[in-house]
């Protein structure tokens, strides 16, 4: 961790800060000999060292004068007494730079009032390179030095940083630019993460979301997505652990996907949209890089899925006939939130031909039947994404949520006689117990969530099948998204 920038003091007497790319500060830069006369005067120039010409002026190069003296407008004139600050004026009003250097003909022949500049160490293209140099956060994660000959992409996947791709490094600079896309303290606890069960800081989510390639509007994303994830419900140890190919899908809701350039459309989830896939990354990074979470090791996927890698996408909100689905699970309309789901690969669900919605619905339940298992049912819950020339069908027809759900159900019970073990010849099914159980639906109340993406051709839409639900597996979780 690097010291905290020593700062520095200003000299008694009346000091000003200027730079030459200001129209005010050529306007008052006359008047600069005059006061040097009168009294003690230093000048600081943020930006051209022979700046002022009337009087020799310090180069504040660095900006550290600027930076520790809270400078936003230039110029700006201060007055110290005993190496105190005790009043400032900006820009040029001339009654106040009368009174405060107490010449009172002072810039008689200039107007009254000119507005002053932006500061240079307020510009947003170097403040969280200043923020970075001085320190003034006091960023408390542990500096790592490389040699000078080391490729520091190399050496972050020598030391099992990655997820098997290069990775961002995560300068101080790039993590106080990532700091600034949420209002939460860096030292502010998100979660605990599994499965080492660590605490991680708003500064450690920022450092894997860098690392990631998250613009700084993505953090409260990934912020809640990690809030979600780290819940008894989702079960994220388990998650883990299972030698299922499963991994979080975040499921993004509210205007804030649009604001950040989410793709909800063609493509959706896939490759080619930074916003989808550096999102659900930086979840995975800060799970393996906090949480000690790594294949191998705690994750023991027998196969696992290339979503492992980050599986998040946005759904068109403004196309779909079902509404939002985090307002299907109780989060106000319009607001920004996440749903976290334990599910394996997209499968892709042709019918080209359906015409009508009791037709497409019949044959996407004849192909959701097999998911993970034709003969097992209720312990395990699906994502089902309906593509718009799919949910043109049930837009036309007037179908919501919940007339899909109940059609849905009521193609998918089976009798419980044809799921037990060794019926049909196949080994695999429920226990015998259950044959005189009737009908048994395929999915559990609230099991199966209907999402809405995807491009707007392709008589085509997917399933997302999820991993054991309940106590034993993981349950999906909905968390509103917090600035």
């Amino acid at each position: 961790m690097s010291e905290v920038a020593e700062i520095p003091v200003l000299p008694d007497g009346l000091v000003a800060v200027v730079k030459r790319e200001c129209a005010t500060c050529e306007l008052v830069a006359p008047l600069f000999a005059d006061l040097a006369a009168s009294g003690d005067l230093s000048v600081y120039t943020q930006d051209d060292p022979t700046f002022p010409a009337s009087v020799a002026a310090v180069h504040d190069a660095d900006l550290a004068v600027s930076w520790h003296h809270d400078i936003e407008t230039v110029p700006t004139l201060i007055r110290v007494v005993d190496g105190v600050e005790v009043e400032r004026t900006v820009g040029w009003h001339r009654t106040e730079w009368q009174r405060i250097t107490g010449l009172g003909d002072l810039g008689a022949d200039l107007p009254e009032m000119r507005p002053g500049c932006g500061s240079m160490s307020v510009d947003p293209d170097l403040e969280h390179v200043l923020r970075a140099r001085f320190n003034s956060d006091g960023l408390a994660a542990r500096r790592v030095e490389f040699a000078t000959a080391e490729d520091p992409f190399e050496a972050m996947f020598e030391r099992g940083w990655t997820d098997g791709l290069p990775v961002v490094p995560p300068t101080p600079e790039r993590v106080h630019q990532m700091l600034a896309g949420t209002s939460r303290a860096a030292t502010d606890v998100v979660c605990v993460v599994p499965p080492d069960l660590v605490e991680v800081s708003v500064e450690k989510v920022a450092i894997n979301a860098v690392m990631a390639g998250c613009r700084p509007e993505y953090l409260p994303w990934v912020i809640a997505a990690l809030e979600a994830v780290c819940t008894d419900e989702f079960n994220m140890h388990g998650v883990l652990a299972t030698t299922m190919p499963v991994g979080p899908v975040i499921v993004c809701n509210g205007p804030g996907t649009r604001a950040i350039g989410m793709n909800a459309g063609i493509n959706a989830l896939g490759q080619g949209n930074r916003a989808n896939s550096t999102i659900g990354r930086a979840v995975q990074l800060t799970v393996r890089n906090v949480g000690g979470g790594r294949p191998g090791e705690v994750d023991r996927a027998t196969h696992g899925n290339p979503g492992k890698l980050s599986f998040c996408f946005a759904e068109d909100e403004a196309e779909s006939p079902f509404g939002p689905l985090a307002q299907s699970r109780g989060v106000p309309d319009g607001r920004d939130a996440v749903t976290v789901f334990a599910g394996e690969g997209p499968r892709c669900m042709v019918d080209q031909l359906a015409r009508t919605p009791e037709e497409l619905v019949t044959s996407l339940a004849a192909m959701m039947v097999s998911q993970p298992h034709p003969k097992l049912v209720l312990g395990f819950d699906a994502i089902l994404v309906i593509s718009p020339d799919h949910g043109r069908l049930f837009r036309e027809a007037g179908w919501d949520r919940d007339r899909l759900l109940v059609e849905l159900s009521s193609r998918l019970e089976r009798d419980a006689a044809e799921l037990v073990r060794g019926h049909g010849g196949i080994a695999e099914g429920l226990p015998a117990g259950f044959a005189d159980a009737g009908p048994l639906a395929k999915y559990r109340s609230g099991g199966l969530l209907v999402t809405y993406a995807g491009g707007g051709a392709g008589l085509f839409s997917t399933l997302i099948s999820g991993w054991v639900n309940g106590g034993t597996g993981s349950d999906p979780v909905t968390v509103e998204v917090t600035y």
